[in-house]
């Protein structure tokens, strides 16, 4: 199959469903008693459903999905764009607020919901004599049951063979860390461009056998909802995790091959394995530092000297295949993006035996720009540009972004598209650099960057990673634009008051950093930055405006 030759994401899946054969497992929701779905009970799936959407709406419009991950929520993506709407994903987590504002913003003629605790979030901002729903499961108004869809046994076996590349797939609203949510406008282009640059790099671990996904990642999410095309295209077994309390014991049963997630998890996993590390004594602690030390010459491409290659195999044996074994043991790679991954975390995954690849993206960009290359790993970079985009630095240090790729445009918002894509150039927001090798380096988020009282340029991401790679510390918030030294929130957990403790931690770090990016004080608080709370999005990442309103006054009395 010729990706650049494939017209739209419903093609690529009916091409891909006639490959496949018909009764080969494809998806299966990791809920006790929830069957595995093969390619034909799916394809099947997707026409009926395809056929009800088509007589609920016109050409063009929106159609919501709120739901959980689960094989209907493919199904129901789908089956929107085969029935010639526009699919708008939504997560689970956002506030009322956000609800209300995205359904006025983007005015869906089809609301699918799961079930009742997600219809609820929206039924104050529904038109019911204007929008349908359709349900996974009963709800409290009447609405149309997809097993009822699902269960009938005549249909049309219909293809939309009128969508182009570059039409409208979907609308992915960004969580935003501060204002309201903006509609991205993604093409079918834009996310087969994607999919075709992320088989180059995927395509030499698949090794001819079926890859396996666990997903956890909301689907909601421009990252995770590119991801479920390329399962498609490389015709995956795709498992949906229960939750994130129960990833562990899902990924024994499921044995994920590839697996996608964002720096917050290999964050968690890191500080999760480097507090088991700490606790061994004696022998194990020797053959963990061992393993650490030659893992990291191996990333490195440094040679092994031949006692050193003997002793890594007894580190593979003794130690990586124990800890490749509690993820299932048949893990390839792990893929981080949706955010720095700091490099001490992604050296200590792969010297571990966790292949941990970072690549960067945003949502504007479908969402994925490029990423590391297996066998090829510069953890402090975020690899090669795609082939399907052109990446430069512009003179400010800001990545600029062209291709196909790059979405249509915010919805409703044609003021603010022309700001951030001017000649076809995306104008990301991010600064960075590329290196001789053509890996590019994220430095900071320009928006973000602190200037201190000297005019120098901080980035207030890179200490934060840093000092979050301490299981002492849960978050950070590093704070000084405008003043003469850096200050910072810490959150730890309810039983750690000993601020002296604290107060050590960050003096270690400070000795790794510079004059001007030391942190001089600090305030230990004991909420975390959550979603629920309104402080952190629905892809994990720090809302730095509501986080500095909120705790304002504690801040500026670090600087008397």
């Amino acid at each position: 199959m010729k990706l650049s030759e494939i017209n739209s994401l419903v093609e690529l899946y009916f091409k891909k469903s006639v490959e496949e054969d018909k009764k080969k497992p494809f998806l299966r929701w990791l809920k006790p008693d929830k069957p595995t779905y093969n390619w034909q009970q799916i394809t099947d799936s997707i026409y009926k459903l395809s056929n009800k959407i088509k007589s609920l709406i016109n050409k063009g419009d929106r159609c919501l999905i709120l739901s959980e991950n689960r094989p209907y929520w493919l199904i129901s993506d789908i089956s929107i764009m085969n029935a010639g709407g526009i699919s708008v994903p939504i997560f689970t987590t956002y506030s009322a607020d956000d609800y209300e504002y995205i359904i006025k913003d983007c005015k869906p003629s089809l609301i699918i919901v799961s079930n009742n605790n997600q219809f609820k979030k929206v039924k104050n901002f529904i038109n019911h004599n204007e929008q349908k729903i359709i349900s996974f499961e009963k709800i409290e108004v009447k609405s149309l049951l997809i097993k009822d869809i699902l269960n009938e046994r005549h249909f049309k076996k219909e293809i939309n063979t009128n969508l182009k590349r570059n039409m409208p797939a979907c609308i992915i609203y960004t969580s935003g860390t501060s204002g309201n949510p903006k509609g991205v406008i993604l093409s079918h282009g834009g996310i087969l461009a994607n999919c075709e640059g992320a088989l180059e790099i995927l395509d030499p671990l698949i090794k001819k056998k079926q890859p396996v996904f666990l997903t956890w990642l909301p689907l909601s999410h421009s990252y995770e909802h590119a991801v479920q095309f390329i399962q498609i295209l490389l015709g995956a077994k795709v498992f949906y995790a229960e939750n994130l309390e129960k990833l562990l014991s899902n990924m024994s049963i499921a044995k994920p091959t590839i697996m996608t997630a964002v720096p917050r998890f290999y964050q968690n996993l890191y500080n999760k394995i480097n507090s088991n590390f700490k606790k061994q004594l004696g022998f194990k602690k020797k053959l963990i530092d061992k393993t650490l030390y030659l893992g990291k010459k191996v990333l490195k491409n440094e040679p092994l000297k031949p006692g050193e290659r003997i002793l890594n195999f007894l580190c593979q044996i003794l130690v990586r295949r124990k800890i490749q074994k509690q993820f299932g043991g048949n893990l390839q790679a792990f893929v981080s993006g949706g955010g720095a991954l700091d490099k001490n975390v992604g050296e200590f995954l792969n010297a571990v035996g966790l292949p941990t690849l970072q690549g960067y993206g945003l949502t504007e960009t479908s969402p994925v720009v490029s990423c590391n290359i297996p066998g090829n790993i510069k953890v402090d970079t975020v690899g090669p540009p795609f082939k399907t985009n052109q990446v430069k630095i512009a003179d400010d240090g800001e990545i600029l972004v062209k291709g196909e790729n790059v979405m249509l445009g915010y919805l409703n918002k044609e003021k603010e598209t022309n700001e951030v894509i001017k000649n076809g150039w995306l104008h990301t927001g991010d600064i960075g650099e590329i290196d001789t090798n053509g890996y590019l380096k994220i430095t900071d988020r320009k928006k973000d960057i602190i200037v201190n009282h000297g005019g120098d340029n901080i980035s207030p991401s890179k200490i934060e990673n840093i000092i979050c790679n301490n299981e002492k510390i849960k978050q950070c918030l590093v704070y000084g634009d405008k003043k003469n030294y850096l200050v910072a929130l810490i959150v730890v957990d309810q039983k750690d008051k000993n601020y002296t403790t604290i107060g050590s931690i960050i003096e270690s770090f400070n000795k790794s950093l510079s004059i001007i990016e030391k942190i001089k004080k600090f305030k230990i608080i004991h909420d975390e930055f959550t979603i629920d709370n309104g402080l952190m999005t629905p892809t994990l990442k720090l809302k730095r405006k509501k986080i500095i309103e909120k705790y304002k006054q504690d801040l500026e009395k670090l600087y008397f």
